[in-house]
């Protein structure tokens, strides 16, 4: 073994005393960080007293009465998605209703149903798609506050209500007070 030409430090051999007056320091700095804490955020706050807001429930468009004509059937919720839509806080529900019919493919309609803090039952509040467009919705969502579908439909009325033979995609976002329709980027009619 060869030996160091420098002679052993005393500080490279730890002692008792040493740790115990590491321990020492780090309880030190512990104590003081609890007693000493940063000046509290300058973010708005709430008040004193002042109640967190609670989460809106989206309105159940289950007992809305459509308007949407079915005759001796039912008109029934086929798809339904919620979101909040015009930026008010309080989540819409859109849904996608059809009546109730035995066989064939029943035309939908597309409704955006709310309820008002106030009000006892949810209401229809704007029409999407009318139920005589002789549309049926397949893809169907409620992102970033606009609603999104694919609809199916009809190039003439000579074409039978069983093969729809025109393929559409809608994007619908609430704009100056209205519901306003266009095209989302990128979808192609077939």
């Amino acid at each position: 073994m060869q030996q160091s030409a420098v002679p052993e430090l005393a500080h490279t051999h730890t002692s008792p005393i040493q740790w115990v007056a590491t321990a020492t320091a780090i309880a030190g700095v512990v104590a003081l960080s609890s007693v000493l804490q940063p000046d509290p955020a300058r973010a708005a706050q709430p008040g004193p007293g002042a109640k967190p807001a609670a989460a809106v429930a989206a309105p159940d468009p289950a007992g809305v009465d459509f308007p949407i004509e079915c005759g001796p059937v039912k008109a029934v919720v086929q798809k339904k998605a919620s979101g909040d839509l015009d930026g008010d806080g309080r989540p819409e529900t859109v849904a996608v209703v059809h009546c109730d019919a035995g066989m064939g493919t029943p035309p939908d309609g597309v409704y955006v149903v709310t309820q008002g803090a106030d009000a006892e039952k949810p209401r229809v509040v704007a029409t999407l798609v009318a139920p005589k467009a002789r549309e049926t919705v397949t893809d169907f969502a409620v992102r970033d506050g606009a609603v999104l579908a694919t609809l199916l439909g009809y190039s003439g009325a000579d074409v039978p209500s069983c093969c729809p033979d025109v393929k559409e995609s809608a994007k619908w976002q609430w704009k100056n007070g209205a519901f306003v329709r266009s095209t989302p980027a990128g979808a192609q009619n077939v």
